[in-house]
């Protein structure tokens, strides 16, 4: 078999033997050489009937031999089956197979590529995206495409075992109902085989899918054996694929109206839970993808151990305004741990409850980015749910409904344009290496309040100042301070609206090194960069 460079490809296995109970009776792996002479165990999976499968990507060019074992030595069709594998140079433009999955690398406050090319996290929220609520291919291939066009390139999504609904409720199933039995005794290998077709098309369009496990309170519901088995069976399914791993959302939550044990115990029981789940999906995934988790706050407080988690999540409110100035002081304490990446992988959902519309999207994505965040995830009501036209979600456990807008007309929200927009603005500098830098500007804001600006850059190369609307620029102009004699910039208006730009040409400040922006036209949030002449 021949397949490219972190391309996935797929080795059928048909038993000679049948079982009663395949899940639980049989496991199977394959021991695998790479060129360079190093072994990895890559798990196989069932995948119903007599069939398993493995599934291996690899950076490594060349020639890549297997045999498989199995549990059942007796088994000639899964146990010592040797083969195979040809990986040749990636031809194409798919960022994910051209540099590699996404990875923390040593110890950069950043994400990138596995050969070091830097990653921006805009990732959207699909968390029941693989249930009947978004069809394939027509709904999936829509939304994908939409996304793609836009600018995102991570979707969180949720392996099957869902928020918001009591386990084994109608609307947390797909084409082949749900992805385990009601005794948690087996999986469903048709549910992922149903689930697959979606995984794959969001690799093949260059998006990330963020693979959540389940949700934190599926570790009562299910138990921790089960909740590994699940996790062993998502590394043999989507290992291969460039996928990064949430442990769980919501991680330490108790299911909604579940009193039984004390906060204060139930927190330190799901901590410890979790910290040996990450360490059993390290141990199990030969892949080494980038681990995370979602938490109901801060992910570094979902477990014991921080280190086991390579990016950390925050989780950071949905009351729209009342919101921004906790997620600021929130995100600022996370950033200022300096211990990891972060990213707000959850804050108000455009639209949730008719409220947290752009203007809201924009300020959390600009604050949180000038602040130093690795990227930002969005999402918007009615995706999250995947509402149809058809049928809107309903009542959550709690008795209330967080709204009903279909993802058909929630996809088209002016949030999602203007964030990828923000994005594209972002990425052509090089943004990794910013700093925030308040003295280049009179009214920074304070951290306490939606008061005032930000700036962030690289002196010598790039400042970028956000002057949002909410914080008091109206069509004033904007004094920068401290520009280099030395340096020749010119200066940009961007619109984070609109996603258009303006060229105000090259700048001459004042002998105090400070010059003054021209009035700009609109009451709204205006984006000034000035870039070196040497790099525009």
């Amino acid at each position: 078999m021949i397949i490219q460079q972190n391309k996935v490809g797929e080795v059928i296995l048909r038993s000679a033997r049948s079982y009663r109970h395949p899940f639980a009776d049989v496991t199977v792996s394959a021991q695998i050489t790479d060129p360079d002479g190093d072994v990895l165990l890559v798990p196989a999976f069932w995948a119903g009937d007599g069939v398993w499968k493995f599934r291996y990507s690899s950076v490594k060019t060349g020639i890549h031999q297997y045999t498989t074992r199995c549990s059942d030595l007796e088994n000639p069709g899964l146990n010592a089956v040797g083969g195979s594998l040809m990986v040749v140079p990636y031809e194409g433009d798919n960022p994910l197979y051209k540099h590699g999955g996404i990875v923390r690398q040593q110890d950069h406050l950043y994400l990138s590529h596995q050969d070091g090319t830097p990653f921006f996290w805009l990732g959207d929220t699909w968390w029941m995206g693989l249930t009947t609520r978004l069809s394939f291919p027509e709904g999936s291939r829509t939304l994908t495409a939409d996304r793609v066009k836009k600018g995102f390139n991570v979707i969180q999504l949720i392996a099957g075992l869902y928020p918001d609904m009591e386990p084994f409720d109608e609307r947390g199933a797909n084409e082949a109902g749900f992805p385990w039995d009601p005794q948690f005794d087996s999986v469903n290998p048709d549910y992922f085989n149903e689930a697959d077709k979606k995984i794959e098309h969001l690799a093949e369009q260059g998006l990330v899918p963020c693979i959540v496990g389940c949700w934190g309170f599926f570790m009562k519901f299910a138990g921790k054996e089960v909740i590994k088995k699940h996790w062993l069976y998502l590394i043999a399914r989507w290992g291969a694929y460039p996928v990064v791993w949430c442990l769980a959302g919501e991680a330490n939550m108790t299911f909604y109206d579940d009193s039984s044990v004390p906060l204060e115990a139930h927190l330190k029981q799901s901590r410890q839970d979790w910290n040996d789940l990450a360490e059993y999906v390290h141990a199990g995934d030969p892949f080494d993808r980038l681990v995370t988790i979602h938490p109901t706050s801060n992910g570094h407080e979902q477990l014991n151990d921080d280190s086991l988690i390579g990016l950390d999540m925050l989780q950071t409110g949905h009351s729209s305004f009342a919101s921004i100035v906790p997620t600021m002081k929130q995100l600022t304490a996370a950033l200022e741990r300096k211990t990891h990446p972060v990213i707000d992988a959850e804050v108000c959902y455009e639209g949730i409850c008719n409220s947290s519309y752009h203007d809201v999207q924009r300020y959390l994505f600009w604050m949180n980015i000038m602040l130093g965040a690795c990227g930002h995830t969005y999402g918007a009501n009615g995706i999250w749910q995947l509402n149809t036209r058809e049928k809107p979600y309903g009542v959550s456990p709690h008795g209330a409904k967080w709204g009903d807008m279909p993802w058909e007309d929630a996809y088209q929200l002016p949030g999602s344009f203007q964030l990828g927009a923000a994005k594209k603005f972002w990425t052509r500098f090089e943004w990794w290496k910013f700093e925030k830098h308040p003295e280049w500007i009179d009214n920074p804001c304070s951290g306490e309040a939606v008061d005032g600006c930000f700036a962030a850059g690289i002196p010598g190369q790039v400042r970028v100042i956000f002057r949002p609307f909410m914080g008091g620029s109206f069509w004033n102009s904007e004094p920068i301070r401290h520009i280099e004699a030395d340096v020749q910039y010119r200066a940009i208006y961007f619109n984070p609206v609109t996603g258009e730009e303006t060229d105000l040409g090259l700048i001459t400040p004042d002998e105090s090194g400070t010059w003054v922006s021209p009035r700009v036209n609109a009451f709204q949030d205006w984006i000034i960069a000035l870039i070196a002449e040497d790099l525009h």
